[in-house]
């Protein structure tokens, strides 16, 4: 019955595409087909029984109370304006060297990126705040509009990420159901942590691509980033510098941190940064009554969505397991040319291809727990596969010509930058996203050193 589990995904993409509701789509469709199999003697119900236990399992995961401290800790920093107070202080620092303020943007969007991990709402900030400046100041629309995009997508890669948080529990769940399944009892384990660590040099990897991508288009093409000169009362000081530095850097060192220096466990971590995001809110005058319930009916909505779709994916797991679409998946990897590269190939491809029509979120919970187990069983690192993956759909969210962040960008671009130039902006950024995929590739280590050095025996 494989071919019917074949059948049930590509009507779940369908109806997503149609503009079903995620979670709905997810969970009403598998219901569909589990009563259509049913009725017709090619579907065994009891599959659906174990549907009860997954959703209380759902609500018992302590990892995934982080989602929500993580959504509040991220739009808590949002509506504090720190975005603001970062931009103009880079750019008062490096303006005045060509490429500056495109160098400052960078490292805006991997600060907010590791303060909040929400990649639409880092793109959509940095596009009101970061592109009228750098059109205002000569900046090329094509560089400006390719730099925001880029930066904005960080939030994918750049640990404490709510991405990261998701991706672990399911890249976990996945990683025990592989060594069970090669009739290994004592399953080894990954955890959140594991891909936070893991996460850290790639991501930096990026951002320095970036930059020396940056500061060779300023070499080359001056007159595409001009430098700035700033008025004389208008030169920054360091107490400026500090004051609008210390306190997200203090607030990303303190969850981070707390994680991999093992004092805290990511759900701990989360309560910390968002007592640390309201702490900073309030330091800068930036709470009142009103903005927090805004902040908490924000975090409700969110959090709300993700929890949904997780109910509507433990459906759809469950039907397309008893239609065997598990074994089908593993047939089909296992007889593809070239062993695990071709597989690995393979599944990058199609995960690329789905990040154009589905967010991240749904990626994790349908796709990674069909495609994880077999994946893993061929001897692969679940964190260096996780890192890879999270890479991947972020390159995906930047390729035109349907990635999420050119679209996020779109709605808030002035008129005078075109569709056009946001595309032709992003091209180099989607060569560099391709190139780090091949380093991470040809070098696992990159992806599994400091795990190993932190968590290993």
């Amino acid at each position: 019955m494989e071919w019917v589990a074949l059948l049930l995904f590509f009507c779940v993409i369908a109806m997503l595409l149609a503009g079903f509701p995620v979670a709905f789509s997810l969970g009403g469709t598998a219901l569909i087909f589990a009563i259509a199999g049913s009725i017709g003697g090619g579907f065994e119900s009891a599959f659906l029984t174990g549907l009860p236990s997954r959703i209380f399992g759902i609500m018992n995961n302590e990892t995934l109370v982080a989602v929500p401290l993580f959504v509040f800790m991220g739009i808590t920093l949002e509506r504090a304006r720190i975005a603001e107070d970062l931009l103009e202080t880079l750019s008062a620092l490096f303006g005045s060297l060509r490429g500056g303020l495109g160098i400052s943007v960078t490292l805006v969007g991997m600060l907010l990126a590791a303060s909040t991990g929400i990649v639409g709402a880092t793109v959509v900030t940095m596009g009101l705040l970061s592109l009228p400046t750098m059109l205002k100041r000569g900046y090329s629309p094509e560089i400006a509009a390719g730099t925001i995009c880029a930066s904005g997508t960080l939030g994918q890669i750049i640990p404490p990420s709510i991405i990261l948080v998701m991706l672990g529990d399911v890249m976990s769940s996945a990683y025990q159901q592989a060594q069970l399944n090669q009739r290994n009892l004592t399953p080894d384990t990954v955890s959140v942590g594991d891909l936070f660590a893991g996460a850290l040099i790639p991501g930096l990897l990026l951002v320095t691509l970036y930059i020396v991508y940056l500061i060779i288009v300023a070499w080359l093409k001056p007159t595409t980033m001009p430098a700035h000169v700033a008025a004389e009362g208008n030169k920054v000081s360091i107490v400026a510098v500090l004051s609008a530095l210390m306190p997200p850097l203090l607030l990303i060192f303190a969850v981070l941190g707390s994680i991999l220096g093992g004092y805290a466990t990511p759900t701990e971590a989360a309560g910390v940064g968002a007592m640390g995001a309201l702490l900073i809110a309030l330091q800068r005058r930036g709470l009142s009554l009103v903005r927090l319930r805004d902040i908490m009916r924000g975090t409700l909505r969110v959090s709300s969505m993700v929890f949904l779709i997780l109910i509507g994916a433990s459906m759809f797991s469950l039907v397309f397991r008893g239609y065997d679409g598990d074994d089908g998946v593993r047939a089909v990897l296992e007889s593809l040319p070239g062993g695990v590269i071709g597989a690995v190939l393979v599944v990058m491809l199609v995960m690329f291809l789905l990040g154009f029509v589905l967010d991240f979120i749904e990626i994790t919970f349908v796709v990674v727990p069909i495609v994880g187990p077999v994946l893993l069983a061929m001897g692969l690192d679940p964190v260096w596969l996780g890192i890879m993956i999270a890479i991947n759909l972020q390159t995906s969210f930047l390729t035109p010509p349907f990635g999420f962040a050119l679209f996020y960008l779109r709605g808030v671009a002035p008129p005078e930058v075109t569709t056009r130039q946001i595309y032709r902006g992003v091209i180099p950024f989607v060569g560099i996203q391709i190139l780090a995929l091949l380093i991470l590739a040809l070098f696992p280590e990159l992806a599994t050193w400091l795990p190993d050095k932190i968590y290993g025996d």
